[in-house]
């Protein structure tokens, strides 16, 4: 049987395919302060701000390419049962050829309903004010925002705790619920966080520090896991 290799990936990996998030730029995202875009205040504030704002999103990530990390990751599925819980909206590693691929934060092609999030639609262009779902409520992007629950942590940690390899890649282990993944992950499973910077980990063993970009340091870590 393949060992079950879980990836946890981060706005690190798509930066290299030229997508960019606030991580970087002191809470700002695309010259917008994040909260006023990726919040449901933010939205009943300026929902017209807020639907520009992941229209532009959604132009930007439907130009973007796969970058060498996500092919890498894709191409691992020869030899491990992959499966990526990721923290990024956009489809790069679909793209790319994984096949098991969680979403934590939402997809940016994926629309709901402001009223039901359980029900979600395809979109490829932009959403409109006063573009209405089967429900008759304003249709929103299909975002986990700022002060939402996050619905997919529940399945994230089920598949987390499989692990008999867990790898971190581009994030900071910030933002939370998902930086606690890794608090699932049993202290005898080997453990790889790939990052340019390295964050902390406390009380976290059997680590093994990669600094590197995304693409390095996969390239780095298939080396490592065929010598295991």
């Amino acid at each position: 049987m393949k060992k079950k290799l879980i990836v946890l990936t981060g706005a690190g990996i798509s930066a290299e395919s030229g997508l960019r998030t606030f991580r970087d730029s002191d809470g700002l995202w695309e010259g917008y302060n994040v909260y006023e875009v990726a919040t449901p205040r933010g939205f009943a504030a300026n929902p017209q701000l807020v639907l520009d704002f992941y229209n532009m999103r959604r132009k930007d990530v439907a130009a973007a390419e796969p970058n060498a990390a996500h092919l890498a990751l894709a191409a691992l599925e020869k030899d491990f049962d992959v499966h990526i819980i990721t923290q990024n909206i956009d489809d790069l590693h679909e793209r790319a050829g994984s096949t098991k691929v969680l979403h934590l934060h939402g997809e940016i092609f994926k629309m709901c309903s402001v009223r039901d999030k359980s029900k979600t639609y395809a979109i490829r262009g932009d959403i409109q004010l006063g573009d209405l779902a089967p429900d008759g409520h304003q249709l929103r992007p299909f975002i986990v925002w700022f002060e939402e629950p996050v619905p997919m942590m529940e399945a994230a940690v089920s598949i987390a705790e499989e692990a008999d390899i867990f790898v971190v890649i581009g994030t900071s282990l910030q933002v939370y619920p998902a930086a606690s993944l890794i608090q699932y992950i049993h202290r005898s499973i080997p453990k790889y966080i790939i990052d340019k910077k390295i964050p902390p980990t406390p009380g976290i063993s059997n680590i093994t520090s990669i600094e590197a970009t995304a693409s390095e340091g996969v390239q780095e870590l298939q080396s490592l896991l065929y010598k295991m």
